[in-house]
């Protein structure tokens, strides 16, 4: 099986394991379109009986940077949010990865920033090569964090870890992000599909509907929680963006330095 999928998605099929990639080259910036073509082949995998595990991946060597913030430019000549001024649309179609039924184990080859990190989260399982570099970047440009991030972070490393890696943006490593939880799985980057495959193969030889029914329990209300911190973040980030530091913190991403905040 193979099937394109469009806006850059592309799902195919290794026994009962779905593999769905996506491509934005060269950084995997994703935008409503591409979120909205991902959980189009999420939910088209849940209605295939014979497909029981999923591998997301995307090509090049970024796994997804983020929202495309960078080079959008509002009517004042200015670097500004662009489309995800509003974001509302966009979280709720990012809300539907939380809702399949189907376990995903995500392979990360490279980066995973921002948005990028809250798409690795909305899966299972977390494969990456030891230089994937992971950042919930959100207030080094001004904003407060977002796709559920404020929820799924703190589930996976716990409050403290989480909350660190919130409030300063930094940036670990794929060794550093398996030994705290974030990555479940660590490989060398030329293993990387085949891990991710041969762990999701090891998932789909199970009964499919004890495998289901024992990821709705181990993943209770996660959607329900998610969908509540979707809403407090995307209130929070419509706030923020309309700030002089949000500004300043996009025009201080593309010219890679530090922000001159002014609190504003």
């Amino acid at each position: 099986m193979s099937t394109g999928k469009g806006n850059g998605v592309t799902v195919s099929a290794d026994g009962a394991v779905a593999l769905v990639t996506f491509a934005r080259p060269p950084s995997n910036y994703f935008d409503i379109d591409l979120i909205i073509a991902l959980a189009d082949a999420l939910e088209d995998i849940d209605r295939q009986p014979d497909l029981r595990a999923v591998v997301l991946r995307s090509e090049g060597k970024v796994f997804c940077a983020g929202a495309r913030f960078v080079g959008e430019v509002g009517d004042s000549g200015q670097p500004g949010a662009g489309d995800l001024a509003d974001p509302r649309d966009l979280y709720r179609n990012a809300l539907r990865l939380f809702q399949t039924r189907k376990p995903i184990v995500a392979a990360i080859q490279g980066a995973a920033i921002g948005g990028g990190l809250g798409l690795a989260m909305s899966a299972d399982f977390r494969v990456a090569a030891p230089e994937a570099r992971f950042a919930a970047n959100f207030v080094t440009i001004g904003i407060h964090p977002g796709f559920g991030l404020t929820h799924t972070l703190p589930r996976a490393i716990g409050e403290q870890m989480a909350a660190m890696l919130l409030y300063t943006g930094r940036r670990i490593d794929g060794a550093e992000a398996h030994r705290i939880g974030l990555v479940d799985v660590l490989c060398q980057s030329a293993e990387l599909q085949s891990v991710a495959m041969t762990f999701a193969l090891e998932i789909s030889k199970n009964a499919p509907l004890a495998l289901e029914s024992t990821r709705k329990t181990l993943r209770s209300n996660l959607a329900d929680l998610v969908a509540q911190q979707i809403e407090r973040e995307c209130r929070e980030q419509m706030t923020l963006f309309a700030t002089a530091d949000f500004k300043e913190g996009i025009k201080a991403l593309a010219e890679r330095r530090e922000g001159r905040w002014v609190r504003g």
